[in-house]
């Protein structure tokens, strides 16, 4: 029989902890760290979050323009990123209709049709005049209509200088609080895809459309229809405006003969 020393001698020994710390995380799951004040750091966000939004910016604004190719490596080159949260992000815009990812092709960026468009709008029509039911009924509004209307207020700013960008910028801004203040996480992702398929045409058309003087009326008494909780009155308001803009729009890229952007 083995001594009582013997047997303890034979037990596996536990390893150490490893001097190096702990395994690395993912790259995707990282997160890039600034140094502030102090010299406390704070956490920025993901790595993954980053390229989705640097990507999807460029997209809408037609630096990444319809119908040509990037490599995964190219993309995660030009963002400065390791090439596994350049494939998430490239992930994510496929599945907003954004771009086609194809192994070992990369990524497209998609055309845009006319009829595109005009079944966008017709979503973006129902989704938006539904959300502005919901933000009229209720109760606690919070600082949503005090935000709107400085929405609007820039919106007319921008008008006055007869900068379209600026325009633009705030008219998105308006949109995005409305949705935001029906207070429904869903109905405001739904409406964050079908606006990110429909951007970079409204970007290219905007100096062919008239100047959007009522765009900015409309939305005004939109806003009034939800300050008086009038549900039924801000989702009609808003819906008209909405298929107006949508049948404006269709109408532009037709006579133009911009059938695939």
């Amino acid at each position: 029989m083995k001594s009582a020393a013997s047997r303890a001698a034979s037990k596996p020994r536990k390893s150490a902890p490893s001097s190096s710390g702990p395994a690395p995380k993912p790259a995707a799951a990282r997160k890039s760290t600034v140094v502030a004040p102090g010299g406390r750091r704070r956490l920025r966000e993901p790595f993954a979050d980053r390229a989705y939004r640097e990507l999807r910016t460029r997209i809408l604004d037609n630096r990444l323009r319809s119908g040509e190719q990037f490599t995964e490596e190219g993309l995660a080159a030009a963002l400065k990123m390791s090439r596994t949260p350049t494939r998430e992000a490239m992930l994510r815009l496929a599945a907003e209709g954004l771009v086609e990812v194809r192994p070992r092709h990369g990524m497209t960026v998609k055309p845009v049709s006319t009829e595109d468009m005009r079944e966008i709008y017709e979503v973006l029509t129902a989704l938006e005049s539904t959300a502005a039911a919901l933000a009229a009924v209720r109760s606690d509004q919070g600082d949503s209509i005090a935000q709107l209307r400085a929405a609007i207020k820039d919106m007319d700013s921008a008008l006055e200088r007869d900068d379209l960008s600026a325009w633009a910028q705030a008219d998105e801004r308006f949109h995005k609080l409305l949705v935001a203040a029906a207070g429904n996480a869903r109905l405001t992702e739904l409406v964050q895809t079908f606006v990110g398929q429909s951007q970079r045409v409204r970007m290219l058309t905007l100096r062919l459309r008239p100047k959007p003087t009522m765009s900015n009326r409309d939305h005004e008494s939109v806003v009034d229809a939800l300050e008086a909780h009038d549900a039924a009155r801000a989702r009609m308001l808003h819906y008209a405006h909405r298929e107006k803009s949508g049948r404006m729009l269709v109408e532009l890229l037709a006579s133009h003969g911009l059938t695939h952007l």
